[in-house]
């Protein structure tokens, strides 16, 4: 039984580890704040959640499985939160998505945009 549990905490630990590489790299790769925004915030929630379930099983029925529950919920409802916040503030202060161009694959910015982005 205690290899089944490791080997799920592997996995866990594992898939929250690939969340926040592929995450990082999307941050640094994607063309505009919204679609930065969708990595970060799956390097945000999805990343933590994962390692810390992968904790939590092998913390057993301690007290650090309380700390690390309490952690996980904080983040599940602040992380989605706070993209949201930062999504909405940044359409609303005129920010607009890029187009993406069918040919070459780059995104576009409009010329109407171009003075709201700098």
């Amino acid at each position: 039984m205690a290899g089944a549990i490791d080997l799920l905490s592997f996995a866990l630990l594992a898939a929250g580890g690939f969340c926040v590489f592929v995450g990082g790299v999307g941050v640094l790769r994607l063309p505009d704040l919204y679609t930065r925004m969708h990595a970060a915030s799956i390097t945000d929630t999805a990343g933590p959640l994962l390692v810390l379930a992968g904790l939590s099983l092998q913390a057993g029925w301690t007290l650090a499985l309380f700390k690390l529950a309490v952690i996980l919920v904080f983040l599940f409802v602040t992380s989605p939160t706070a993209a949201y916040a930062l999504g909405n503030a940044a359409m609303g202060s005129g920010y607009r998505p890029a187009v993406l161009s069918d040919e070459s694959g780059t995104a576009e910015v409009e010329e109407g945009e171009k003075e709201a982005r700098t």
